[in-house]
């Protein structure tokens, strides 16, 4: 797929930063960079973290750490509903099946 690329301005932090992405996905360049630097600003206004290279650190530790707990988060639900759903699909397709040969 050839995309036309965007040539993209985001602030972060009070710094500009030229980014190049597939068109189709500025948006979401755009929506990353705003959660980036929420996230930047939050730690640096602690006041527990300076510097910025420190900061974008932690930002990618911090948003790193949310990631992997919503991967974990999405495992359980699907190993919980998985095997429900399977169960309720075979029942359906049973259903159907016991409905088809009456017709016969």
């Amino acid at each position: 797929m050839n995309d036309i690329y965007a040539h993209v301005s985001v602030r972060i932090l009070e710094k500009e930063y030229q980014v190049s992405c597939p068109a189709s996905e500025r948006t979401d360049l755009l929506d990353s960079a705003e959660v980036l630097n929420a996230k930047m600003r939050e730690i640096r206004d602690s006041g527990k973290v300076v510097g910025l290279d420190r900061i974008a650190v932690m930002a990618a530790l911090n948003m790193a750490n949310e990631l992997l707990h919503s991967r974990a988060k999405d495992k359980a639900l699907e190993s919980n509903f998985g095997p429900r759903l399977k169960l309720i699909a075979d029942r359906v397709d049973a259903a159907l099946g016991a409905g088809r040969q009456l017709d016969l």
